[in-house]
């Protein structure tokens, strides 16, 4: 019969010293090392907080650019027409476009149906957001969405001081009870 020594046991006891401090020491390496999406994150602003303002959709004024705005001289910037066309179950109904100004970056408020923005399931959604918010990002705009009652519905925003642009995508979604919260 074998009897373990006292000096066997102390290995083990040894053993599991060593694998709780790498344990350790990596669980506070992760936590205190922060990571790039949240340093990436930090960098990009908050979407635009300004009221969406919708009487512009009927009585635009010169500095901002719908889908009913033609510019007969050449291609009118954000040019978001060859996505209205191509969104899928005509979900795009509008957009109202704002230039930089000293205090905002540019901005696109698009307007959806909130019949099919309803009928989406989240990745959908996220799908339509990021696919505008691309075509807008090559613009140098940035995008909130919302529908005619004015409720925000996402934004994409990006922080084009660093190339390539940082962008980052926010929505909101209602429960079933109609509170809404932001992922």
């Amino acid at each position: 019969m074998h009897i373990p020594k006292l000096c066997d046991a102390c290995g083990g006891l040894r053993q599991r010293q060593t694998s709780f401090s790498l344990l350790l020491t990596i669980a506070l390496t992760t936590l205190l090392i922060p990571s790039p999406s949240l340093a990436q994150t930090r960098l990009i602003p908050s979407p635009s907080s300004a009221p969406l303002e919708l009487d512009l959709l009927t009585k635009p004024k010169d500095y901002v650019i719908t889908a009913n705005t033609i510019h007969p001289q050449g291609l009118t910037v954000p040019s978001l027409w060859w996505a209205q066309q191509n969104s899928e179950r005509k979900l795009l109904d509008n957009w109202i476009a704002y230039p930089a100004s000293g205090k905002e970056p540019a901005r696109v408020d698009l307007i959806v149906n909130q019949q099919i923005w309803s009928l989406l399931e989240y990745i959908e959604r996220y799908d339509f957001v990021n696919r505008l918010g691309s075509a807008a990002r090559n613009f140098g705009y940035n995008v909130r969405v919302f529908n005619y009652q004015k409720e925000p519905l996402a934004t994409y925003t990006c922080n084009f001081s660093t190339s390539p642009a940082l962008c980052s995508i926010q929505t909101t979604v209602k429960n079933k009870i109609g509170l809404q919260r932001s992922l």
